[in-house]
């Protein structure tokens, strides 16, 4: 199991304990195997998530921990996670830490993996605890997102499971602007899907308020889909269209002696216009900042404290951590 954390001390104790006893109940059917851990990634929380996280790994050791240097947002602590233990596992389960992914349907995922999927997708059945506006703006995301080109799974977050197969070819993709809900479907293998009813967050508050939720939208967008600048080039092309037509109708109007000074309309259009390069700047230099960033080559996090069993130390690839304590 991989759970990222950021700032989840309200909510750290009672996640433990749940996915303890979820954990231990499949172990005692034989489902999984006796030496599968729970690992909570802590993104560079700021409360005392890494010192719950600590108690928790020298109470059970079955409870393990990795600390990132700072925080590197959600996607990057996930995936921090997963790269660590790829080495180590057979399968990986990731979920968030606010208890709202259902924890009983991780049984139904190991069933699915076990009849042959490398890949299962945790899907939302239903969206009867968002509010109206959130459940309404996230539909019509996913809807978006699959107009502009993005192969993502409906009312699918990062509740997921994936084998060694998947985790390793994961690990080919470099890019440093994440979205794994939509580079994960890249990947291909063989998929299936456990649809579940999430819950209300248990305690704390929420770590995506809705700017921070639009930011992400446009991030998946614009890191999926050359689709927004290419709509760009066609906006430029009716624009100029129209600025033919105009100009032919003014041409007309000035040889027929009907030519009336227009300063309402040349206001308009100067602002239209304006607007319309601003948008289109925006949009182009969104792109020329990803590719700034790619090109930089930066690493996607880096971790400063590891806390494992020293068996599982030896096997970790150390090409994929920066630091290792």
């Amino acid at each position: 199991m991989v759970i990222p954390c950021y700032n989840e001390q309200e909510v750290l104790p009672e996640t433990s304990k749940r996915l303890f006893n979820k954990l231990k109940t499949l172990m005692e059917r034989g489902e999984i195997d006796r030496s599968s851990r729970i690992v909570f990634v802590d993104d560079g929380s700021k409360d005392e998530t890494w010192n719950i996280i600590e108690k928790l790994h020298q109470e059970n050791e079955i409870f393990q921990g990795i600390k990132l240097s700072r925080n590197r947002g959600h996607q990057n602590a996930l995936l921090s996670g997963l790269m660590t233990v790829k080495d180590i596992c057979d399968v990986s389960i990731s979920m968030d830490a606010d208890l709202q992914d259902d924890i009983d349907a991780i049984d139904e995922m190991i069933v699915k993996y076990k009849e042959g999927s490398d890949i299962v997708y945790g899907v939302r059945s239903r969206r009867d605890t968002d509010t109206f506006f959130k459940k309404h703006t996230a539909e019509n995301y996913y809807k978006l997102m699959g107009k502009m080109g993005a192969d993502i799974v409906y009312n699918h977050a990062d509740f997921r499971l994936m084998d060694k197969c998947a985790l390793m070819a994961l690990a080919d993709f470099g890019e440093v602007n994440l979205f794994l809900r939509g580079i994960v479907p890249m990947l291909g293998f063989e998929t299936s899907i456990v649809y579940y009813e999430r819950s209300e967050r248990f305690a704390g508050e929420s770590k995506y308020p809705l700017f921070k939720m639009l930011q992400f939208a446009f991030e998946g967008i614009t890191s999926l889909s050359t689709k927004p600048i290419r709509f760009v080039t066609e906006l430029g092309a009716f624009i100029f269209g129209v600025s033919i037509a105009v100009f032919i109708y003014s041409l007309v109007r000035y040889f027929t002696g009907h030519t009336i000074p227009g300063w309402t309309t040349t206001v308009l259009s100067v602002w239209a216009i304006g607007g319309l390069i601003m948008v289109s700047l925006g949009i182009i230099g969104e792109y020329v900042g990803k590719i700034y960033l790619e090109t930089k080559n930066r690493p996607r996090y880096i971790i400063s404290k590891y806390l494992c069993d020293e068996s599982d130390k030896e096997e970790i690839a150390l090409t994929d951590v920066k630091l290792l304590k």
